[in-house]
C-alpha cells in the first residue's frame, strides 16, 4: 500500500486521535499502523505541520520516540516542554533521564495495538459517522 502525502497525513491524524488519554505511542508505531512502517520520520513531519486549532483536536503530544523519549525540537524551542506538560496534565509520568532527556515508561504508559485492532476501531468510527449523517431521501 502506498499513500500520497495528504493521505498519509490524514491517516496519521486519524490514528493519533485513537490514542487514549494518559497513553503514548511511538512515531514508528503510528507509521506501522498507517501501513508504511518505514516512515516514522514522516509521522513526525505530519505532526510538526499540524494546522493550529484542528477540529477535532489531534493529541500530538501522545506520540514520542521508540525509546520512550520526548523528541527535542532543537535549541531555543519549547515543544518538548509543552509536550511534557500536556502529558503530565493527563496523568503520564515524565522523568528526566541521566543526560537530561525527557522520558516516559512505555511499559506503563505505552499504547501499541495491532493494525487489525485499530482498523476494526476505525471501521466502527466510520460507521458511527455515517449513521450520524442525514440521509438523502
Amino acid at each position: 500500500m502506498s499513500l500520497d502525502s495528504a493521505e498519509f497525513h490524514a491517516a496519521v491524524y486519524d490514528l493519533v486521535r485513537l490514542i487514549p488519554v494518559a497513553k503514548v505511542t511511538s512515531y514508528g508505531h503510528i507509521a506501522k499502523l498507517a501501513g508504511m512502517p518505514n516512515h516514522s520520520r514522516h509521522v513526525g513531519q505530519a505532526l510538526k505541520f499540524l494546522p493550529p486549532n484542528t477540529n477535532p483536536p489531534i493529541p500530538w503530544h501522545r506520540v514520542i520516540g521508540a525509546s520512550g523519549t520526548i523528541s527535542s525540537r532543537g535549541p531555543g524551542t519549547d515543544g518538548a516542554l509543552r509536550q511534557r506538560d500536556a502529558l503530565i496534565a493527563e496523568g503520564v509520568e515524565v522523568i528526566t533521564g541521566r543526560t537530561g532527556e525527557l522520558r516516559v515508561d512505555l511499559g506503563r504508559f505505552g499504547w501499541f495495538p495491532s493494525r487489525d485492532e485499530v482498523l476494526g476501531t476505525q471501521e466502527i468510527l466510520n460507521r458511527a459517522e455515517e449513521a450520524e449523517e442525514p440521509s438523502e431521501a
